[in-house]
């Protein structure tokens, strides 16, 4: 029977850590500052957003809601963009996803100044990560890094370990392979053309599932004694699931992140965890 990794208690603990920084970032004249651009009504997406801010309320850090019309132009937003690129209380800037479809998204991730980008989406970011550039000032996107964070904090072996990434998203996919990789795991990224893949996550010590099908990885897919790590977040029915089916993983696996309360609280957390790192770049 696996251990269950309690995302919410270790991104809680992340937070309160974070709250500390803060407490002494005031005292040197600033506390961080975060503003969230959303357009539109999704409701996911105002979930998310509401997450956000909540967690950035209750560590301190100066957060800020930007709300627009559904129909607003590109340009208008992209000046919108240019406006918090340009003042100085602003340390991070978060467009939430998805934008409605006359606005290219790509373009407008783009616009951010990548050292206010704290989704860790922008081209120079990836890049700095994909070309392992550890000494410049990157930010990893929030999910990736929180699953670092997660297997850290569990005294979980990365080096020399075989990890199975099941997904290969700009978002999650590639950008956790990397990461795994810097820490010195032998890599496997599987996708939608991969010829057998029980084959491949049955040899994995570390499965990342991120495909968004609901509990398509299930437990005689995994090694016995695997660390399982679900980012998928599916509702059906009503219900949420992951992209791993639980109830057979959970027998095998010795260690697994629920859904809700594994991955989700930690992408969180790290959006707060960029946020101080931008404020501690830019200065007071």
């Amino acid at each position: 029977m696996s251990k269950i990794i309690d995302g919410k208690q270790i991104a809680k603990n992340i937070r309160m850590e974070l709250k500390n920084e803060i407490k002494d970032l005031k005292n040197e004249g600033r506390v961080p500052g975060l503003t969230v651009v959303m357009v539109g009504n999704n409701p996911a997406s105002e979930t998310y957003v509401s997450m956000k801010e909540k967690a950035a309320t209750e560590i301190g850090i100066d957060s800020k809601l930007i709300k627009k019309e559904e129909d607003i132009s590109e340009k208008e937003l992209l000046d919108l963009i240019d406006e918090l690129n340009n003042d100085s209380a602003v340390d991070g800037i978060l467009v939430q996803l998805p934008l409605p479809d006359h606005i290219d998204e790509k373009k407008v991730i783009e616009s951010i100044v990548p050292d206010k980008d704290v989704d860790g989406f922008h081209p120079i970011n990836t890049g700095r990560l994909f070309s392992g550039q550890e000494d410049s000032l990157r930010y990893e996107a929030c999910t990736p890094l929180g699953i670092i964070r997660m297997l850290e904090r569990e005294g979980i072996e990365i080096d020399g370990k075989n990890a199975t990434i099941v997904g290969r998203s700009n978002i999650v996919g590639k950008p956790i392979a990397h990461l795994l990789l810097e820490r010195h795991a032998t890599v496997t990224i599987c996708h939608s053309h991969t010829k057998d893949l029980k084959a491949e996550t049955k040899r994995a010590d570390i499965v990342v599932a991120a495909v968004g099908r609901p509990e398509m990885i299930t437990g005689d897919m995994i090694k016995e004694g695997a660390v399982v790590i679900d980012v998928g977040i599916n509702r059906v029915e009503g219900k949420l699931l992951g992209d791993v089916e639980f109830d057979t993983a959970k027998e095998v696996a010795a260690k697994i992140t629920p859904v809700p309360g594994g991955v989700g609280p930690m992408t969180i957390a790290m959006l707060m965890e960029n946020t101080v790192k931008a404020r501690k770049y830019h200065g007071v």
